[in-house]
């Protein structure tokens, strides 16, 4: 899909789709003792070697770039649980398997800076892959649906990036069928009020007598 390689016909870049998924949960391990951070969004820790807590994705990639953590991979980020939603996305062509809202973006992140915490890493990213191509393909053949008479679209289980990229051309397709069958729906209210049979007094008249 072209939205995928040009930000611009997306309603959000990338990055600030990326910047809402960091405050997704993760869990990870630290290595080293440390008091709780209070922050605005919330309390996290205290943390404690070898004692897994659960942190916001931003803070957890923080840590793992001082190698005070490792980060636990999320339970949908394993090959056997990653080639079952593929068969299933390829079995059920107008169906989209349920994953996490931000699941390419939290990948993306993990494979930028936690690759070293990710078991069969590169299967991994190749199922990722695939997943996405099957499920943008999906969303074209869903486009290609569209006619005059559709006035809204329901796409059920689609992911932050991917509705990112949808929403443009929806809205713009709908918008150009609206613009194309106005001018249609006024000429033809035209034509039918000027063909309406005009309303006549079929009373008989009756002549006035003169007194």
């Amino acid at each position: 899909m072209a939205g995928q390689s040009d930000p611009h016909l997306s309603i959000f870049s990338p990055s600030e789709v990326e910047f809402v998924a960091e405050d997704e949960i993760v869990e990870i391990v630290p290595n080293i003792r440390m008091d709780a951070l209070n922050m605005i969004c919330g309390d996290f820790g205290p943390f404690f070697p070898q004692i897994p807590t659960k942190v916001p994705l931003w803070l957890a990639v923080a840590l793992k770039k001082r190698s005070k953590c490792t980060i636990r991979t999320p339970d949908w980020m394993t090959v056997d649980r990653l080639t079952q939603v593929l068969e299933a996305e390829r079995e059920s062509p107008r169906e989209f398997q349920p994953l996490p809202f931000h699941y390419i973006e939290i990948s993306k992140l993990l494979f930028d800076h936690a690759r070293d915490d990710i078991s069969d890493a590169y299967l991994v990213r190749s199922l990722i892959e695939d997943i996405r191509d099957v499920r943008f393909h999906k969303v074209e053949t869903g486009l290609e649906t569209i006619s005059g008479r559709t006035h809204a679209v329901k796409l059920k289980n689609l992911s932050a990036m991917e509705v990112n990229i949808v929403r443009p051309f929806m809205v713009r397709t709908l918008q150009a069928f609206y613009k194309h069958d106005s001018p249609q729906m006024i000429q033809q209210a035209d034509n039918t009020g000027s063909r309406a049979t005009p309303v006549t007094d079929r009373v008989p008249r009756r002549d006035l007598r003169r007194r």
